[in-house]
């Protein structure tokens, strides 16, 4: 598959755009580990290769387990995820899969369970921005692979 454009290059104010929710989101307070998890677990529900790439990298780097990242797909059998990552993963699938049926009060009382209101809006800016990258790494088919952990700078979100 070849890479189609470049968007980083071709629309640098956009990447900023998404670069601050990035940044945001590495400062809202959410655990760095669960935000690897959720984001890697939107990126399977979409296909992305070159994020699942990344994210499964960038946690690893960080002393993620591989069996909690092998297990990340089938997180509802496995016995190795708390109860506020499953509320996170449920949020996540909903979110990510709203035309399937929206985001049902059940799923929303569960998250609210394990997390604060306003940890619940910062989980879904992370659900909604890692979608966006999925959207765009897919359309313009970013190659996968070739990431190297730790490639972007974690207060700015932008490539070293």
């Amino acid at each position: 598959m070849n890479h189609r454009l470049n968007y980083l290059e071709l629309a640098p104010e956009g990447y900023k755009a998404m670069a601050g929710l990035e940044r945001f989101l590495r400062s809202c307070g959410l655990e760095r580990s669960l935000l690897h998890l959720v984001k890697m677990r939107a990126s399977q529900i979409n296909g992305c290769a070159f994020c699942i790439d990344m994210h499964w990298k960038d946690a690893r780097h960080e002393g993620e387990s591989e069996q909690r990242l092998y297990g990340l797909d089938a997180w509802e059998e496995a016995p190795y995820y708390t109860d506020r990552e499953r509320a996170a993963f449920a949020w996540t699938e909903a979110v990510t899969l709203v035309t399937t049926g929206h985001v049902s009060d059940a799923v929303f009382e569960t998250v609210r369970q394990h997390f604060s209101d306003e940890e619940v809006v910062s989980l879904t800016y992370a659900i909604a921005t890692i979608n966006a990258w999925n959207r765009l790494a897919i359309a313009m088919r970013s190659p996968a692979g070739l990431y190297e952990p730790g490639k972007f700078v974690p207060h700015t979100a932008e490539p070293v």
